[in-house]
């Protein structure tokens, strides 16, 4: 691992710490909206979902760092950290401890993640692909999205609107991480060049609605029913706009794709399974293999 790649890694991790202490607050704030109220309104007038937004800026911010110094492959994947760290807030905020199934999966998550960098060995593309390139792959992308997002808003038990709105959102996130690596790489030529340039205006308006289909998904119903999916959706759509789209690559041979392909599966099965630990009870109250609102990656 080079000198680069690491500092990438290090941002990225700072990145979901951030990302992890965040989703607390911006959980609770939107989940306090009634359903039938007014979510944007009510959101400005919370001194509490702003200092979220704070420090989920922070955050984005050093995932924009991470970027700028490493790949898509690296950085998004590594986000998937934020489930961790939020398992000490948890424990904080409801007093119990992890339990030894929470700790275990934990210790998967670790081990997958690290077996993905080393063994994947993920490298740079180009981030400079052409509009026409990105076409195809965005399209696909987006049309999930779209009807994910028609899903959620359609009448429906909350649990379902919830998980579909996390996703949607999730996707959005991937999609402004991807366009992303590409603008990081027009600062260097000014902030007119950056200001000019589609892929930056499309970064905003991913960012900007994800945030609010975040919003309705922890409006919509249960944390239990919107991390999981939220938190999945956002690397595997980065991942494949990557692959598809920038060039990325594994750089390994057969035995590095086998492990892997297998620390990927690993990573999304404790990735879900850890989503739902940290997450809250539908009826509010926190059992103890469960603790308080937490995390997702998350963008601008």
């Amino acid at each position: 691992m080079t000198g680069t790649t690491a500092a990438s890694v290090a941002c990225a991790l700072a990145a979901a710490v951030l990302i992890a202490v965040s989703m607390v607050a911006q959980q609770r704030s939107a989940a306090a909206v009634p359903t039938s109220g007014p979510l944007v309104g009510s959101l400005i007038r919370s001194p509490r979902w702003w200092a979220a937004l704070a420090v989920d800026g922070g955050g984005y911010t050093l995932q924009v760092l991470a970027l700028a110094l490493g790949t898509v492959l690296i950085v998004q994947p590594l986000l998937v950290s934020s489930l961790l760290f939020a398992i000490p807030i948890s424990a904080y905020y409801t007093g119990r401890r992890p339990d030894r199934r929470t700790l275990l999966l934990a210790g998967a998550l670790c081990v997958s993640l690290a077996v993905f960098l080393i063994a994947g060995n993920p490298t740079a593309g180009a981030v400079d692909a052409a509009a026409t390139r990105w076409a195809l792959p965005l399209a696909l992308v987006l049309a999930v999205t779209a009807g994910a997002t028609a899903l959620g808003l359609a009448p429906g038990s909350p649990g379902r609107r919830a998980m579909l709105l996390g996703t949607a959102a999730g996707i959005l996130y991937g999609v402004a991480a991807a366009f992303t690596k590409h603008v990081t790489d027009l600062i260097e030529h000014g902030v007119f060049t950056v200001l000019g340039s589609w892929q930056t205006w499309t970064v905003i308006a991913a960012g900007l609605t994800g945030m609010y289909l975040q919003q309705r998904a922890f409006q919509a119903g249960p944390l239990t029913a919107s991390l999981p999916t939220l938190t999945i959706a956002e690397p595997l759509a980065a991942v494949f706009l990557g692959m598809t789209v920038l060039g990325e690559h594994l750089d390994t041979d057969s035995l590095g794709l086998t492990a892997t392909v297998a620390a990927v599966a690993v990573m999304a099965v404790t990735t879900l399974a850890l989503a739902r630990t940290v997450a809250p009870s539908p009826s509010g109250t926190t059992p103890a293999a469960e603790g308080t609102p937490t995390t997702r990656p998350t963008q601008p």
